[in-house]
């Protein structure tokens, strides 16, 4: 073997290990932001299931053998009257009721967007899409004090009414349009004599369903996590969400320390819902964008 064959099999194996250090960097990301996201949730998971006088006096990730998760849901659940579980029908609510009516919202407007040439559309799209660098927390104050001008603070409608307009749904029911509702599809029902209404009715927000589907999970999540809006909007305990419900339960367990494992037991059952709505709608997500107009 001649010297300049072993020199370039040694830079051959310089290459791969070096090639092979480079892919253990994104690896290693990957475990560190998995960790991030895991270690928290298995604190809550662990101190759901211990009672008060053991919160702190165990191993951090040591978890109770009694009963102890059922004692504090059963403590949460007499807390007040059932109160929190007020608090989550009202995020249920909230989110739901808001979810709904804000992806009706941006499958119509990013259908309009994708399918209709007017004056003025990429302007429009523009301003749309820099809402989306807009921080909601911005946005607080002055949507509490538009709605107390027309006496709809404090009410459900206070809370709904400022999250029905999303612009990185509107957005993405754009690119989702323009990618799964042919043109072609679109002039054949005006041949057949389909007015505008009926066609985005019947074909447009049929194809685009997946889309619709990933747009209201998003703005599922958005609202079930939202805090300041409902915080600065609501007065009544009864009107609370589960966010802000938690964190006046935590404001008075600075004075009574037993309330810390309620407040615990309930960010633990204010997670399940999420999993529960992610897992249910998994399966009528595509990976195809033209799935839908092919069939």
């Amino acid at each position: 073997m001649t010297a300049a064959t072993v020199a370039a099999v040694a830079v051959h194996k310089a290459a791969a290990r070096s090639r092979r250090s480079v892919a253990v960097l994104p690896t290693a990301a990957l475990i560190l932001g998995a960790l991030y996201c895991i270690v928290p949730t298995l604190w809550i998971l662990i101190a759901a299931t211990k009672s008060p006088a053991h919160l702190f006096s165990t191993a951090t990730y040591l978890p109770s053998l009694d009963d102890g998760l059922v004692r504090n849901v059963r403590e949460l659940s007499a807390y007040h009257g059932g109160i929190f579980w007020r608090w989550m029908f009202n995020s249920f609510l909230y989110a739901f009721v808001g979810g709904v009516l804000a992806s009706a919202v941006s499958a119509a407007t990013g259908y309009a967007l994708a399918k209709y040439e007017f004056a003025g559309r990429t302007a429009l799209f523009n301003v749309i899409l820099s809402g989306v660098l807009l921080p909601q927390i911005v946005l607080a104050i002055p949507q509490y004090l538009l709605l107390s001008h027309v006496g709809l603070t404090d009410s459900y409608l206070g809370v709904i009414l400022p999250q029905l307009f999303n612009p990185y749904g509107i957005y993405l029911c754009r690119i989702y349009a323009a990618a799964s509702v042919p043109d072609s599809l679109l002039e054949a029902g005006r041949i057949d004599g389909a007015g505008e209404f009926k066609l985005f009715w019947s074909v447009g927000l049929r194809l685009m369903v997946p889309g619709l589907i990933t747009v209201f999970l998003l703005q599922f999540i958005v609202i079930w996590n939202n805090f300041l809006l409902p915080f600065v909007m609501t007065a009544d305990d009864d009107k609370f969400p589960l966010t802000v419900g938690l964190y006046s339960l935590l404001r008075h367990g600075a004075a009574e320390a037993s309330l810390y494992s309620l407040v615990i037991t309930g960010t633990l059952l204010s997670v399940l819902p999420v999993i529960a709505l992610f897992l249910s709608l998994q399966r009528y997500w595509r990976i195809d964008l033209v799935t839908g107009a092919v069939r």
